[in-house]
């Protein structure tokens, strides 16, 4: 049974206040929690190494997979490898993400490596949030890693969060996208303190009218440290757009990285980046309003990362 702190970290990163309707996989402190699997869902234990295999028949609709990891116990490291098979026409919703209680100092960790295979004309929204809480004396570290495959016509869009409690993160993402599929992938980061986090994106765009749009919105304060890295490589007549927007604030720095690869005359490829402060004129016509500085900066960075 999970305790208070566990139920706290699964409603923060899968907003679940009790157990999900349909498919789910729940992972507490390195182990097997609680699973259940539908009539077109399935869900089967790695015998060669940690994680889960996620069957999802074709032709699926309207289902969802709820698949969060929980770690309360300190000193834990925890490392799983899952794939998600998504069967052709599927069009489905899973739901991940990571939360961390840290006591007692020292440092707790979890890898996910995740790939994922899109069917034939698939649909796949894709919802991932990491989240730490706790006392300031324990290192809390993730380092997700998420590998795309999609096939003809395969459709993902990926959403990402990590807003609050981790000290140390690379975040990896990788794809290959053939004719006529499409990956769109929504980022929103915020470190404090000292914190440190990396994201890096690579997607090989390999067949006709093929798409890649990855967009990343993060705030970096105190003393924190940003590094954002993207290449597209276009192999073929196929669209890739790549953005990074970040405000920073008090002694922070933020590093963006775009790469594009053109190798094909028929690739069209952009590439943004915009790093600056939060605007004088916006702080003043908040506090024109009534907020205090520090008020009107909350407001101005939650509607940001919205």
């Amino acid at each position: 049974m999970l305790d208070a702190i566990e139920k706290n970290l699964l409603k923060e990163v899968a907003e679940l206040d009790s157990l999900p309707v349909g498919a789910y996989n729940i992972r507490a402190n390195g182990q097997l929690e609680s699973r259940n699997t539908t009539a077109n869902i399935d869900i089967v234990t790695k015998t060669d190494k940690p994680g889960i295999d996620i069957y999802i028949k074709p032709g699926t609709k309207n289902e969802s997979v709820h698949i969060p990891v929980i770690l309360s116990k300190a000193g834990l490291k925890d490392l799983v490898y899952n794939d998600f098979h998504i069967g052709e026409g599927a069009d489905v919703t899973i739901i991940a993400g990571c939360g961390i209680h840290g006591c007692g100092g020292g440092e707790s960790q979890h890898d996910g490596i995740h790939t994922f295979y899109l069917g034939k004309n698939a649909k796949l929204r894709y919802v991932e949030k990491h989240y730490g809480e706790g006392d300031t004396a324990t290192k809390r570290v993730m380092n997700p890693t998420t590998i795309v495959h999609l096939e003809e016509g395969a459709q993902m869009e990926m959403e990402t969060t990590q807003i609050a409690g981790i000290d140390d993160t690379i975040r990896k993402t990788s794809g290959t996208v053939a004719a006529g599929a499409s990956l769109v992938v929504k980022e929103k980061i915020m470190t404090t303190g000292e914190q440190n986090a990396v994201t890096d994106f690579v997607v090989d765009l390999n067949g006709d009218g093929s798409s890649a749009n990855i967009v990343s919105r993060s705030v970096a304060r105190d003393h924190s440290r940003q590094e954002f890295i993207s290449r597209i490589n276009g192999n073929c007549e196929c669209a890739g757009h790549s953005e990074c927007d970040a405000i920073i604030m008090d002694d922070a720095c933020v590093l963006a990285s775009p790469q594009l690869t053109a190798n094909s005359v028929d690739a069209s490829l952009i590439h943004e980046a915009a790093i600056g402060k939060i605007a004088g004129e916006q702080l003043i016509k908040l506090m024109t309003l009534g907020l205090t500085e520090q008020q009107a900066e909350e407001q101005i960075v939650q509607g940001f990362l919205e």
